[in-house]
């Protein structure tokens, strides 16, 4: 009998392992070209490709690049992922899939086309307003000569020291299918150049982790914002939680009440990782966590032990 239990305990065991969720990784590699990255973890920690080298949705609109991609399921198990087309576009892409192999047609959403001005679209993200029942879809975009006051704390577009500097801010739109999008807004205006919003559920508040791009004097590091409500307001905003290097990219995510925050050390070619228990300190882990080569901008998504096995089996 103690054998039969025995067994029964090691069954279960094992069959709970199986079923354990997967954590994945979207991204890019290079500056984009051919497309969707995967990388999984079954500890948050340690980061290995899924299929080294293999991209499993190629880009086709806009500019036809394929940069900061981000991934959110929705309650019936639907993947969407937008992405950044282009350099200088003024919009994002769009994509559903059920299993993250087989993608729908690639759509391109001009979400900066009622401002004519509008230099760019970067790094779109989505997430759930659970009030509202609607998704926000929210980005970085510069528009010449909105925010005087930051214009000159930002990049040149080139060495001319006439050509005007980038000072960003963050906008949004919402949508309920994907096909209707309300009229873009102002989501983020926290008084400097921020780029590279990412934005997580914490409990009943809300966490936007971000890029302070201000380059005069230079900061270039991640902060957070809070809110009670997915569409905002968000701030005030906290002090840097990554060291004196250049961040960018956030992709925080959570295992248990564990806080990880992965980003791209762009000067220092290489990735990194802050992590915390409580949202206040930050310890500095990028030497503790494993990450695949070439690995660029992207997200953490959580999916089933059956959609991670399926992705595997992709030739």
């Amino acid at each position: 009998m103690n054998k039969i239990f025995l067994f029964l305990l090691i069954l279960i065991g094992f069959s709970s392992l199986k079923a354990q969720d997967v954590y994945l990784f979207c991204y890019f590699k290079g500056n984009g070209e051919d497309g969707l990255h995967l990388a999984y973890s079954n500890n948050g920690r340690n980061w290995a490709e899924i299929k080294e080298n293999h991209s499993y949705m190629a880009p086709t609109v806009g500019s036809k690049i394929f940069r900061d991609p981000n991934i959110y399921c929705s309650s019936d198990g639907m993947f969407h992922m937008v992405w950044t087309t282009g350099w200088w576009d003024n919009g994002f892409g769009y994509a559903s899939s059920k299993d993250l192999i087989h993608w729908s047609e690639q759509k391109y959403i001009p979400s900066m086309a009622y401002e004519p001005t509008a230099k760019n679209t970067w790094a779109p993200e989505i997430i759930y307003d659970s009030k509202k029942k609607n998704y926000i879809i929210y980005w970085s975009s510069w528009i010449p000569g909105r925010f005087p006051k930051t214009d000159s704390t930002g990049h040149v577009l080139s060495n001319d020291p006439a050509k005007p500097k980038m000072s960003h801010r963050i906008y949004a739109t919402a949508t309920k299918d994907f096909e209707n999008f309300t009229p873009t807004r102002l989501f983020y205006e926290p008084g400097f150049n921020v780029i590279d919003a990412s934005i997580v559920k914490k409990g009943k508040e809300y966490l936007m982790f971000c890029k302070d791009e201000t380059l005069t004097p230079p900061q270039k590091n991640i902060r957070i914002a809070t809110s009670k409500k997915a569409g905002g307001p968000y701030g005030p905003i906290s002090e840097p939680i990554t060291g004196k290097y250049w961040a960018e990219g956030p992709a925080p995510y959570f295992v248990g009440d564990t806080c990880f925050v992965m980003f791209d050390k762009y000067k220092d070619h290489k990735y990194g990782a802050v992590m915390s228990v409580d949202l206040k300190n930050w310890k500095d882990v990028s030497d503790e966590i494993t990450y695949p080569q070439g690995l660029r901008h992207g997200s953490v998504i959580k999916v089933s032990r059956q959609i991670f096995d399926a992705l595997l089996k992709v030739e």
